[in-house]
């Protein structure tokens, strides 16, 4: 089911917004905005016990991509990784926890308590998916490359049998999803303004740098597009 349809984030009881509701975003496009801007993902999960130890929450960075006409209702976010990770392994029929945050500033208010940063951040939370269906996973590997670099997955020779068999591709239903930004310039108390200190906000933005080319590349290789445009596409 696709998500362009869908303009609004319906919260759930996991996913409602409590504190700082005026900054929470409930359109939908802006979500899918923020989750195509950004490269890279946490996942938060409960990793098994060892050695007769109880179990313990981990949290840990991966790339992703989204498909927002996938097969999960709402769309679907995927992660990969290697078949013999653990927190991977801990993931497969369990919810966990994605989250997704661009930093775009930082605010400069006028006391310690109202300093803070411009953001975007996203939350997920979803029963994890092992993709089992041959296609299904292809398609989700080459999402995940195409998010780093759009159109690079068709310039790449097909996955070996030992490469698939070692990543695994856990997929998550956007369906629970929640947003909050921040935007502007601080907020600070009239008294604070009036004492006349500096207030602002320096914006921060990603810079991509030109292409450096790898020490063993054939010689006479030139930068293909997919790589040298993407400082262009993001």
């Amino acid at each position: 089911m696709s998500t362009v349809t869908e303009a609004r984030l319906e919260p759930t009881g996991r996913t409602r917004i409590n504190r700082g509701r005026n900054r929470a975003v409930a359109d939908r496009a802006e979500l899918l905005d923020l989750l195509a801007d950004a490269l890279v993902a946490h996942v938060g999960v409960q990793a098994p016990g060892t050695d007769g130890r109880p179990g313990h929450p981990v949290v840990l960075p991966t790339a992703y991509a989204v498909d927002v006409d996938g097969p999960d209702w709402g769309g679907t976010l995927y992660v990969h990784g290697s078949v013999a990770a653990r927190w991977l392994r801990a993931s497969v029929d369990r919810t966990v926890c994605v989250t997704v945050t661009e930093l775009d500033g930082l605010v400069a208010g006028r006391s310690a308590f109202h300093h803070s940063m411009n953001y975007r951040s996203a939350v997920v939370i979803g029963r994890a998916r092992l993709v089992d269906d041959p296609d299904e996973r292809q398609h989700a590997l080459d999402l995940i490359v195409d998010h780093m670099l759009p159109g690079r997955a068709a310039t790449l020779r097909p996955s070996t049998r030992k490469e698939l068999a070692a990543t695994a591709v856990l997929a998550v239903p956007l369906h629970e999803a929640s947003m909050k930004a921040r935007a502007g310039g601080p907020v600070d108390e009239p008294e604070d303004v009036e004492a006349g200190v500096w207030g602002g906000h320096v914006p921060v933005r990603r810079v991509i740098d030109a292409p450096v080319p790898a020490e063993d590349n054939l010689p006479g290789l030139a930068v293909p597009d997919d790589v040298s445009g993407a400082g262009r596409t993001r």
